[in-house]
């Protein structure tokens, strides 16, 4: 059983007090995601429901630090089953919507960081609670989104995107190494700690030496990317049907889409040119790691909503919706062909709605 992620059983997680303040910030959460797909659609240069330059500077922001951050603490949060450990969800959450509503740009990004802290220290509770290798590799990914976080309060957003890029591949390559334990054998542990204090290491040389510190983070990625595919359960599961078969094919194609961006990362080093910046960066957190929050929803949601979130046929819908909208994308970027990276980008905006969607209909219904 997992060290960190409690199991799914509505009957505690509905009498246990918290229930309201979750629903909040999954809501606070969704107004991050609204608004980080508009400023998406914005910077792609087509039509977007509201048009503001202040709004397309914060795409990157409040999709990573007010939607996912908001959502994997709360998760952890959950876990830890104490209720002051929901400050770091609700901090992420409000500093994401400060931002949005143009409240002071700095008092935006000052709870931002309080809530990375928070977070980060959250991540440190469950690990006294579990002192086990697996539960620290994420702790330290925890780390790294709060040096992102109080690195933008002095400097610009590029410069912390690799330690945004860090949070989340730390955080997940231990998720799933804690999920898949029985299956990725006893060599997962000493792999996943070897992966993180690499990547890490790299992470930190990106502000040291941009070029050869981000060749070597891309590394580190295709690194992570490649184990994933051959240890965890994705491979295996890829032949069954129903859920499984979803799920599999989720982690399978996040972690392709990781291995692309590590591959370009690692060959052209601190990226210049718009096409390699796009690859690199929705590689990592679109096609990575918005693909493994499909892969989890089903798993995951129930904990955190206090519902049942049963999986149903029309979920495939937006996952391939988003992995050909990130192939029309990328190929886009690449070759500078401006109609096919709109398209592309369109398409996985269009994704994440539908699967928005797909989820509070699901949760809905029960």
């Amino acid at each position: 059983m997992s060290t960190t992620t409690p199991q799914a059983r509505p009957t505690r997680t509905t009498t246990d007090g918290t229930r309201g303040w979750r629903v909040a910030f999954i809501a606070l959460a969704g107004v991050s995601l609204l608004t980080g797909l508009n400023a998406g659609l914005l910077r792609l240069g087509v039509w977007a429901p509201v048009a503001s330059a202040r709004l397309s500077d914060l795409h990157g922001p409040v999709m990573v630090l007010g939607f996912m951050g908001t959502l994997i603490s709360l998760e952890r949060a959950q876990a830890l089953r104490n209720p002051v450990a929901y400050l770091a969800p609700g901090l992420l959450a409000t500093g994401a919507f400060a931002l949005i509503v143009g409240l002071p740009e700095a008092l935006g990004k000052l709870l931002l960081f309080d809530g990375t802290v928070a977070f980060t220290l959250v991540a440190l509770a469950l690990w006294r609670r579990a002192p086990l290798p697996l539960v620290a590799a994420q702790a330290l990914g925890t780390a790294f989104a709060a040096l992102a976080a109080g690195l933008w309060l002095i400097t610009d957003l590029p410069t912390v995107l690799p330690l945004l890029a860090t949070f989340l591949v730390l955080t997940i390559a231990g998720e799933r190494a804690e999920l898949a334990q029985l299956t990725m054998g006893k060599r997962a542990v000493p792999t996943l700690l070897i992966a993180a204090t690499a990547t890490a290491t790299a992470a930190v040389a990106t502000l040291l030496t941009p070029n050869w510190g981000a060749r070597a983070l891309g590394f580190c990625c295709l690194l992570v990317a490649l184990w994933l595919i051959r240890d965890d359960v994705g491979r295996r599961m890829i032949r069954t049907d129903g859920l499984r078969l979803y799920n599999a094919a989720a982690l399978l194609a996040g972690n392709v889409w990781l291995a692309v961006a590590g591959v370009v990362w690692m060959v052209v080093g601190q990226p210049v040119h718009s096409g390699h910046y796009d690859a690199i960066i929705h590689g990592v957190f679109l096609g990575f790691g918005v693909s493994m929050i499909l892969a989890h929803a089903p798993i995951i949601f129930p904990t955190v909503l206090g519902r049942p979130l049963p999986y149903r046929a029309a979920m495939w819908g937006p996952l391939v919706l988003l992995h050909v909208g990130m192939a029309v994308r990328l190929g886009g970027g690449l070759t500078g062909t401006v109609s096919l990276y709109q398209l592309g980008g369109v398409l996985t905006v269009l994704s994440v709605l539908t699967f928005a969607v797909t989820v509070v209909y699901s949760a809905v219904r029960g």
